[in-house]
């Protein structure tokens, strides 16, 4: 049923709340599991300005996340990408053939126009797959 998941990664509490539905999800339809950061590139209006971290940091993350999976015996491919993440992550999501983009949702406040601005909101609106997002 869900042959790929695309499970895009930050520093945020809802990414680390996320990982044990991606866990059961890959474990239990023995999915491809591809984890994706992304750096936003530097001049470019930020979709969360919350989230921007340096290139070290990414790789550095990445490779956090990948070690858990590891110990579950999921094997994890990486991917690392520039520019605006809500973009970027249904690029890749078509790119590898994605079933499922699994994914954290920031909380934004309680204001439509800001909610509109979430990147999980645009991923939902642009994605060429299901997504799921973890509250």
């Amino acid at each position: 049923m869900f042959n790929t998941i695309l499970f895009p990664i930050d520093r945020s509490r809802e990414t680390q709340e996320a990982i044990e539905t991606v866990t059961k999800l890959v474990q239990t339809y023995d999915s491809r599991l591809v984890l994706l950061s992304v750096v936003e590139a530097e001049g470019e209006e930020k979709d969360d300005p919350r989230q921007m971290i340096s290139q070290d940091t990414v790789t550095e993350l990445l490779e956090q996340v990948k070690s858990y999976f590891t110990k579950e015996s999921i094997n994890a491919e990486t991917l690392e990408r520039e520019g605006r993440p809500a973009f970027i992550i249904c690029d890749v999501a078509d790119e590898i053939d994605a079933d499922l983009i699994v994914m954290g949702c920031r909380g934004v406040g309680l204001m439509e126009e800001e909610a509109s601005d979430s990147v999980s909101n645009r991923v939902i609106n642009l994605s060429p797959c299901p997504v799921l997002v973890i509250p």
